[in-house]
C-alpha cells in the first residue's frame, strides 16, 4: 500500500509503496481514503519544528489527519456504521473514561491519542480507525468538503469558545490561513458587524477581502484603525489569534475592548509572554484556548449550518495532488494556495 510516513524525529518524510495494510480491530472500520486536506500541522511535522516535537509522536506513523473516506470493512463489534458509509474523521481519539471525557470535554481527554501522531493517519490508500471517531457525512455533502470538516470544526469551536460573541459583534482575526478565513466567513454568517483581518500573505489577504473583511498586513496601521473606528467602545468585541506568531499577541490584546474576549487557536512554537495584570486583571479580558473540536456538538452544529446551503466552504480548495512526494505540497502552503487536498485513490 502507498503511504507517506514520518519515520524519524528529524525533518522530512518518506513516501513508500509497500506500507503494510491496516489491521482492522473489532471496534475499527477500514476506509478507502478519498481526500486528505493538508494543514499547517503537517508542515510542522514535515519540518520537525519544536511545535511538532511537543506532540510526542509515536514513530513511525502515517501522517494526514483531515480526512474523508468510504467504509470498506467493519470490525465485528461495530454496529453504527456499515460498508458504503461515507465519513469524515475526528482527529482526537478520547479514552471515554477519564474525568474530562465523563464531564463533557472529551476533546481535551487526559489520555488523548491523536490521529496521524499516535495512530496511523490517512496519507495512504487505506486507513483503519476506531469507529467512534467517524462522523457520517450527509448524503448531499461531497467527499472533498467532508475532508474540510475537521479544520472547519476548529473554526466553529473557536466561535463557540467566544461565547458566540461574533453575533452582532466586531471581530478581529489575526492570521488568514484556512481556519482564520473560516472564522471570518462564519462570523459574517452569524451577523458580525465587521471583521478586521490581519495577514502577511497577499493572496490570502485577497481571499479575506473577498469575504467582506477589512484587511491589513501586519503593522501599526491595524491598531490605528481599530483605535479610531472603535474609540467610543475601546476596541473590538472579540479577537481570534490564528497565526501562532508570537509578535501578534500585543496587537490582538491592544485591539480588544475592556471586558472583551481573546480566543487563541494557533500553537506558537515557543512560550509567549502575556501581561496578565494589564490585560486580564485590569481590563477584564477573557482569554480562552481552542484545541480541536468539541465532541460532538461542534460537528453537529457545523454540519447543520452547512446543510442550510447558506455557508459554502468548498471555495477553500485551491489545489489537488495525488499521493506521492509531499515536498511540493508543503511548499504551496506558504504561497498562493489555501486548502490543498491529497487524493490517494484518484479524483472523487
Amino acid at each position: 500500500m502507498r503511504a507517506i510516513v514520518k519515520t524519524a524525529p528529524q525533518p522530512g518524510v518518506t513516501y513508500v509503496e509497500d506500507h503494510p495494510e491496516p489491521t482492522v480491530g473489532p471496534r475499527d472500520v477500514l476506509l478507502e481514503v478519498a481526500a486528505v486536506s493538508v494543514c499547517g500541522t503537517d508542515r510542522e511535522m514535515f519540518e520537525w519544528t519544536p511545535a511538532a516535537v511537543a506532540f510526542n509522536l509515536d514513530l513511525p506513523v502515517v501522517l494526514g489527519h483531515e480526512v474523508s473516506g468510504t467504509v470498506i470493512a467493519v470490525g465485528g463489534e461495530v454496529t453504527r456504521l456499515v460498508v458504503g458509509d461515507r465519513v469524515a474523521l475526528e482527529t482526537h481519539v478520547p479514552c471515554e473514561q477519564c474525568f474530562t471525557c465523563r464531564t463533557g470535554a472529551a476533546h481535551d481527554c487526559l489520555n488523548m491519542k491523536i490521529l496521524a501522531m499516535h495512530l496511523d493517519g490517512a496519507f495512504a490508500e487505506r486507513v483503519a480507525v476506531p469507529d467512534k471517531i467517524c462522523f457520517k457525512l450527509p448524503d448531499d455533502m461531497s467527499l472533498e468538503v467532508g475532508a474540510l470538516l475537521e479544520p472547519a470544526g476548529v473554526a466553529w469551536h473557536a466561535v463557540q469558545r467566544s461565547g458566540m460573541a461574533v453575533a452582532g459583534g466586531s471581530v478581529l482575526v489575526s492570521g488568514c490561513g484556512p481556519i482564520g478565513l473560516l472564522i471570518a466567513q462564519l462570523s459574517f454568517h452569524l451577523g458580525a458587524s465587521e471583521v478586521v483581518a490581519i495577514e502577511p500573505n497577499p493572496f490570502r489577504r485577497h481571499l479575506a477581502e473577498g469575504l467582506g473583511a477589512t484587511v491589513f498586513a501586519p503593522g501599526p496601521e491595524v491598531s490605528t484603525y481599530v483605535a479610531d473606528k472603535y474609540r467610543g467602545r475601546g476596541g473590538v468585541d472579540v479577537a481570534f489569534e490564528v497565526s501562532a506568531a508570537g509578535a501578534a499577541y500585543d496587537t490582538v490584546f491592544a485591539a480588544v475592548r475592556n471586558e472583551g474576549t481573546v480566543v487563541t487557536i494557533g500553537h506558537p512554537g515557543r512560550p509567549v509572554p502575556i501581561d496578565i495584570a494589564s490585560h486580564v486583571n485590569k481590563r477584564g479580558i477573557t482569554l480562552r484556548g481552542v484545541f480541536g473540536r468539541r465532541l460532538w456538538d461542534t460537528w453537529e452544529q457545523l454540519s447543520a449550518v452547512l446543510a442550510t446551503g447558506q455557508v459554502d466552504i468548498s471555495w477553500l480548495i485551491t489545489h489537488r495532488f495525488p499521493l506521492g512526494d509531499l515536498q511540493p505540497v508543503i511548499d504551496l502552503l506558504s504561497g498562493d494556495a489555501n486548502k490543498v487536498l491529497v487524493l490517494p485513490n484518484g479524483p472523487v
